[in-house]
């Protein structure tokens, strides 16, 4: 039996639309039943922000979940702790310290909520208007002290300070390999600008979702 790979970001993608999730979980459970279906949710969320959702809404167990844009890894939904290979991969270069040292030198950047920092992962706010000039000299600036890092920015409003080698579609191949499930047989969904990533990575099939930013 092929195996297929279902890939989808939670919020505003998967989750927003209670009566529809209802139709789509069943379509789902056959799926994985008949073919051997690995289903993935890939979001921004942290991992307790995502039980926070999954206790409010009526979400499938997935075979894997990724979180912080990406930085983590878990290997079925009520695991704790992240994926060890994962996170080392991460580790190389990675220096956090720095970042929120020179991230703190912009006062339009906003820390996000402290359950949203993670290991590998800064987050801020950051409106669109500031955005525009705030980016480039920070990316100048960390360039130039020689971090491992990338910035994400999502919705007008988000921005995610990550390792270079991480986000949502390098996660995704990472379990791809290791499940040894083809590109053309995988399908990601997604709606902002953190989910690019998604799209980035091999041959895999995209849904956009209609309410994308």
């Amino acid at each position: 039996m092929t195996k297929f790979l279902f890939v989808t970001d939670l919020d505003n993608t998967l989750v927003g639309d209670d009566e529809a999730l209802l139709k789509l979980n069943p379509l789902l459970s056959q799926h994985r039943q008949e073919h051997g279906t690995r289903i993935v949710y890939a979001t921004g969320r942290s991992h307790s922000s995502y039980h926070q959702l999954k206790a409010e809404k009526p979400l499938l167990d997935p075979d894997a979940l990724i979180t912080s844009v990406g930085t983590e890894i878990y290997d079925n939904d009520g695991q704790d702790t992240p994926n060890p290979d994962w996170s080392s991969k991460l580790s190389e270069g990675w220096d956090r310290d720095m970042i929120v040292e020179t991230a703190g030198q912009y006062p339009d950047l906003i820390p996000q909520v402290e359950s949203e920092q993670r290991p590998f992962k800064v987050s801020y706010h950051l409106t669109e208007e500031a955005a525009l000039r705030v980016l480039p000299q920070l990316e100048s600036e960390l360039q130039g002290r020689g971090v491992n890092f990338k910035l994400i920015y999502s919705g007008g409003k988000d921005l995610d300070i990550l390792p270079s080698n991480s986000d949502k579609g390098l996660a995704v191949e990472f379990l791809r390999q290791k499940w040894g499930i083809e590109s053309e047989r995988t399908v990601v969904c997604g709606d902002s600008g953190n989910d690019i990533a998604l799209f980035s990575v091999g041959f895999s099939r995209g849904i956009i979702v209609g309410n994308a930013r």
